[in-house]
């Protein structure tokens, strides 16, 4: 029996990962987390095998998640189902432990099929995911893997300057005449993408690698 523990911070994601995993009989869920905080808690008192682990989450994302559990629980095997597939997201996860990358458009079977692999200590991948990795070692690099940084979408860009603008999160909810909650959902996108662990390191990036 795979003994499955679920970190990811939509309820209808969990609901129907639990729902998969009861139509299985070698896959039991011991755990559900909504932030990697807790999956860190939940870990350290119960026995899993495979993490099923998202990226974007708030207190703590997936990316440091997967670095601490790997140092705390080297044997439990990482498994990121994520709707964001940037090529550096990819390599950073897999540098800090994860034994595979799924997308979460990603079907039944094939979420069934990784976690069964990766309970082996083998690696799977989303077929996007896998050839974006494949082109980036290759002597024809991807398009995506050109930049040092993921591309920023158009409203990421205009975020981006406000918050180099120093305009808090509500004058730019105000600004672009969009909610709080959706502001600080782009913000926590843009400290993924750009590697930054906070405001300062956001306007940094912006700065440095001419983001703007």
């Amino acid at each position: 029996m795979i003994k499955i523990l679920i970190a990811d911070d939509h309820r209808l994601v969990i609901d129907g990962l639990l729902l998969m995993l009861r139509e299985v009989e070698d896959m039991d869920c011991v755990g559900e987390a909504a932030n990697g905080r807790e999956a860190l808690a939940l870990l350290d008192s119960t026995l899993a095998d495979v993490l099923l682990l998202d990226i974007n989450m708030p207190e703590m994302d997936g990316l440091e998640c997967c670095r601490i559990v790997k140092e705390r629980h080297p044997q439990v095997k990482v498994l990121v189902l994520s709707m964001m597939r940037e090529l550096s997201l990819v390599k950073a996860m897999l540098k800090h432990g994860a034994s595979g990358f799924l997308l979460k458009n990603a079907g039944k079977e094939e979420v069934l099929e990784s976690i069964r692999k990766v309970s082996e200590g083998k690696q799977a991948f989303s077929e996007d995911v896998l050839e974006s990795l494949m082109n980036s070692f290759s002597n024809k690099p991807a398009k995506s893997s050109i930049s040092p940084f993921p591309t920023i979408s158009k409203r990421e860009k205009q975020i981006l300057q406000l918050i180099v603008d120093e305009k808090t999160t509500s004058e730019i909810a105000e600004d672009l005449f969009i909610s709080f909650g959706t502001v600080e959902t782009h913000r926590r996108n843009l400290l993924l993408k750009l590697n930054a662990r906070n405001t300062a390191g956001l306007v940094k990036s912006a700065l440095e690698y001419d983001l703007l």
